[in-house]
């Protein structure tokens, strides 16, 4: 069993390995060992809207944090692999939120801007770090810029310089990696990799986005399906119901 350092470490690792780390979402025990059986697999993540769901709750911090930590705390100890927390805006405290996720075996974390004023985002990532630094754990921050979600009405290259200037600011403010949901123009996402620097861009899985093998070449850290994998499961859940149910 790896200690909570050594899945963090790992977990950081990942980032620049040659292999692009692809983290397929969970939402509960079942879910992430399903996942973690996979073949291939070597890192667990876990996505707000389908843990959300799986309470019965909408996305949004509308579940109750202690749901959110429960629910975490379960998943990191049914798996020996690092384990990396979807936490919204971090709900109403961010370094509390962040401290609670680390007690719960989580050594990565996603915290999203909302498209908030940057200062506010920067003091967030900041006193993240310093939580996870006390503890001597080198948690990965994974710091959300909604820019590409918030505006689909701007023109690529004004949404674009958006997420540079916010990405580069996150990055200087300690986050170690950046994640631009609803990215998927080639160009742009050279750019961003350019700009960051190579294992420093996070992706979201989409129609239109190049295929893993060149995003591995062009150096992005990371692809997520955030909550792709529970709509998906519910869907076959529903198809295997009607088809039982559906009997004379």
């Amino acid at each position: 069993m790896l200690s909570q350092i050594e899945k963090a470490e790992r977990l950081r690792a990942l980032h620049l390995d040659p292999h692009l780390l692809v983290l397929v979402n969970v939402w509960d025990v079942a879910s992430a060992q399903a996942v973690a059986r996979v073949a291939g697999c070597t890192a667990i993540a876990t996505a707000s809207a389908a843990v959300a769901a799986a309470h019965g709750y909408a996305d949004g911090e509308q579940i109750p944090p202690d749901l959110v930590f429960d629910s975490l705390r379960r998943i990191c100890a049914a798996v020996d692999l690092p384990v990396t927390a979807d936490l919204e805006r971090g709900y109403a405290d961010p370094p509390d939120t962040i401290a609670q996720a680390l007690d719960a075996g989580a050594v990565g974390y996603t915290l999203e801007d909302a498209m908030c004023p940057v200062a506010e985002m920067t003091d967030r990532i900041a006193a993240a770090v310093a939580v996870g630094g006390a503890r001597g754990i080198p948690a990965v921050l994974n710091a959300r810029t909604d820019v590409y979600l918030a505006h689909r009405e701007w023109p690529e290259e004004r949404r674009y310089a958006e997420a540079r200037h916010r990405g580069l600011a996150y990055l200087e403010a300690g986050a170690d990696c950046v994640f631009v949901p609803g990215l998927t123009a080639g160009a742009s996402i050279r750019g961003l990799v350019d700009a960051f620097g190579r294992g420093r861009l996070s992706l979201i899985t989409a129609v239109g986005l190049p295929d893993y093998d060149v995003l591995r070449q062009w150096g992005v850290a990371r692809v997520s399906h955030g909550p792709y994998p529970h709509r998906q499961a519910m869907a076959a859940l529903a198809t295997y119901a009607a088809h039982q149910l559906d009997q004379p």
